[in-house]
């Protein structure tokens, strides 16, 4: 299955994997062509000592009188055959060596080599542009928050984490999503080990879609809907059965491409009862971030409850 889509499979493969590919496919065709190359010649005799002694044009005139002509000029033994054969896939063409009319077989095989040239450069090329211009490469300067925070905002427990974009260029059309994977079963007994659960996400400017000019603070409202409307401080703990998936994408301003950065949260990496330091000020006129405090944090009061409970009992507050 992934041999039938070889150009995507390549892509996917390592840097080195990648290049050593590209190195012997050119390196292959080269021998290849070259011991085709050294067949023709050894098959009209160009490779006989006898008649190099008399090969023309480039040899001078006593080969013009004796008549003979070669398949391919200067060819004497298999290495300058597989140079020729690089010469005639690359363009190189230093003019020593050159095909005559002598062969129709050499010129069908030239002919077969440009062709099976061509498909290389163009299948290998098109592989390493595809891998230098990746979208995930632009995904490295999207970053979240180190952790996740659950506190209060607006009486209401929230779920948050903060993200931003060190680039100046724009994500363009940028939304994001988080799930809940965990272990759940169904009431008929089934098992679910990786159940998705999608969230729903509050953030300034409504809905999925953000305007990522400045790193943004985004939160879930745990109410009777959220998968964590249990979840109390009790349960984040490396040992529980919980991970909070978060996926940005958009559109590269600069490329058009679509670009997708992704992060996760486990049950340790929440921290209850603590809210982001702000990182955006106003100096002289100009807003500036401060990105060494990104994913800082301080303590603030927040009752030690799942929302369950400070839902059914407003005397917590």
């Amino acid at each position: 299955r992934f041999l039938q889509d070889v150009f995507t499979t390549l892509v996917d493969l390592k840097w080195p994997h990648t290049l050593l590919i590209f190195t012997m496919s050119f390196l292959c065709s080269w021998l290849l062509f070259g011991m085709v190359w050294w067949l023709i010649a050894f098959a009209h005799g160009d490779l006989d000592h006898s008649t190099r002694l008399q090969r023309d044009p480039a040899e001078g005139a006593a080969g013009s009188a004796a008549g003979f002509v070669p398949c391919v000029t200067s060819i004497h033994s298999f290495t300058s055959a597989f140079l020729f054969s690089i010469e005639v896939q690359v363009t190189i063409g230093f003019g020593g060596r050159m095909v005559t009319e002598e062969c129709p077989a050499a010129i069908l095989v030239l002919i077969v080599q440009n062709i099976v040239g061509l498909v290389i450069n163009a299948i290998m090329l098109g592989c390493i542009f595809m891998k230098t211009s990746q979208a995930h490469r632009r995904a490295e300067t999207l970053i979240f928050s180190k952790h996740a925070v659950i506190a209060l905002r607006e009486g209401r427990l929230c779920f948050m984490l903060r993200v931003g974009d060190l680039r100046k260029s724009m994500i363009i059309s940028a939304t994001i999503r988080m799930q809940v994977v965990k272990k759940t079963a169904s009431l008929e007994g089934e098992v679910v080990p990786l159940n998705q659960i999608d969230i729903q996400m509050e953030n300034p400017v409504g809905g999925n879609s953000i305007f990522l000019v400045s790193p943004l603070i985004i939160y879930h409202v745990i109410d009777k809907n959220s998968p964590l409307y249990d979840i109390s401080p009790m349960n984040l703990h490396h040992h529980e059965d919980l991970e909070i998936i978060v996926i940005l994408e958009g559109v590269v301003e600069t490329t058009g491409i679509t670009t997708q950065a992704r992060t996760s949260y486990l049950a340790d990496e929440i921290l209850w009862g603590q809210r982001f330091v702000p990182i955006v000020a106003e100096e002289d006129g100009r807003y500036s971030v401060d990105y060494s405090k990104f994913g800082n944090t301080v303590k603030v009061p927040t009752p030690s409850c799942t929302a369950r409970q400070l839902e059914e009992d407003k005397s917590i507050m």
